[in-house]
């Protein structure tokens, strides 16, 4: 559960809305004094907290929760429409809090940082407790080697330090790429490491531990795929200059890199001529390789994969437009005929973290097609898609010429 914290009712209101939107419970307070009190009777995930309150203010409180072991992991972002400057700023990081966020807020922005930090806190959360057990299992077995209970007592320590470098310390979505890039990649790498060798040394005849051991694991990679496609998705807010753009020498570099998965599926993959449009390069090549990328990824296993792109000029930006020579937009279309999607959850395909399928079956984060969607609002088109369940799917992109 999510606990907003501010002194004026008017603007919980809202944060809720917008949270209870995508599905996340919230819980209000509106003085630091009474989110306190709530704290310790109630287990939180995450708490949105006001900076300027009469009485105790929001930095107040957040030294407070740091103090406490209880709640010295809940990660507080700060709200302020008043305090921007940079001393507030860097205060609110001093006194605990993992974001800092100055009003007016954007919806999507704090969405999608209210779900970075929640799954990050979950994934924390899972990993603590495999390690804890693990710690407990290695103890057990290798109570009588004294040798072999230092080694686990490093390796454990190892573990806590660089989990506790998984906190965002970011303040601006800008600094989202150089936290992924230094203060969480290379942690989770290291995990992955001293795990393997865990297992690899110390429990080949305890199949439990070994269990253990791969669920940790898998988690860890889950949260490396997870950072990635974050890392895209945040890219997305930066400003870059368009330049015409050759679609036909995009699709050619996407189709290069999924050389070997179209051979492995013996799939076929039909182009029309595509235009070239005024855009960004690296980001249009984003879309196309996480269209065509779906289209294998869900493809039938009793069918081989045939995509079709195909292109046409329009008069107008709506996907009903008629087509035009002389038009001023594109309609292009991505067919498959992989397994498809039941059409009353077409909406939810392109929110970010949605996905229709098993994702034991399907591997995913839920990102790409919500990154396809940024990508496509940010060139001023439109995007959609008709499919039926085992009848594939065609994706439909209208992009200004």
């Amino acid at each position: 559960m999510i606990l907003i914290v501010d002194d004026k009712r008017e603007n919980i209101i809202p944060l809720q809305k917008i949270l209870e939107l995508h599905s996340l419970k919230t819980d209000s307070a509106e003085s630091g004094e009474e989110a306190l009190k709530k704290i310790l009777k109630n287990n939180y995930s995450l708490i949105i907290m006001d900076v300027q309150m009469p009485g105790m203010d929001g930095f107040e409180v957040a030294e407070i929760l740091a103090g406490s072991n209880r709640t010295k992991d809940i990660p507080v972002i700060f709200l302020s429409a008043i305090s921007k400057e940079k001393k507030y700023i860097s205060k609110g990081y001093a006194s605990g809090g993992v974001d800092y966020i100055t009003k007016p807020v954007d919806p999507d922005l704090l969405i999608l940082r209210v779900k970075t930090f929640l799954k990050l806190y979950e994934q924390k959360k899972e990993l603590e407790d495999i390690r804890d057990i693990l710690s407990k299992e290695i103890v057990i077995r290798k109570a009588a080697e004294e040798f072999l209970e230092i080694k686990v007592a490093e390796r454990t320590k190892e573990l806590i330090s660089k989990n506790e470098e998984l906190e965002f310390r970011n303040h601006e979505l800008q600094q989202f790429s150089w936290v992924v890039s230094h203060d969480l990649k290379e942690p989770i790498r290291k995990i992955e490491i001293f795990i393997k060798l865990i297992k690899e040394k110390y429990l080949k005849d305890d199949s439990t531990a070994v269990d253990y051991v791969n669920r940790a694991l898998s988690s860890a990679e889950r949260m490396t795929k997870l950072i990635t496609d974050l890392l895209d998705y945040s890219r997305l807010s930066s400003n870059v200059v368009p330049e015409k753009t050759d679609l036909n020498g995009i699709l050619e570099e996407v189709l290069s890199d999924f050389d070997y998965l179209i051979d492995q599926k013996k799939a076929t993959v039909n182009i029309q001529n595509l235009p070239a449009i005024t855009g960004v390069p690296s980001q249009l090549r984003q879309l196309f390789q996480n269209l065509v990328g779906n289209s294998l990824k869900f493809s039938q296993s009793d069918n081989h994969p045939v995509i079709d792109i195909s292109c046409e000029t329009i008069n107008e930006k709506r996907f009903d437009s008629e087509t035009s020579d002389s038009g001023h937009y594109c309609r292009i279309v991505v067919k498959d005929n992989g397994i498809g999607f039941d059409e009353n959850y077409l909406e939810k395909i392109f929110i970010i973290f949605q996905s229709l399928n098993d994702r034991k079956s399907y591997e995913g984060t839920g990102i790409g097609l919500a990154i396809a969607k940024k990508i496509i609002e940010r060139h001023n088109g439109l995007i959609t898609a008709k499919s039926e369940l085992g009848k594939g799917a065609s994706f439909i992109l209208i992009l200004p010429l």
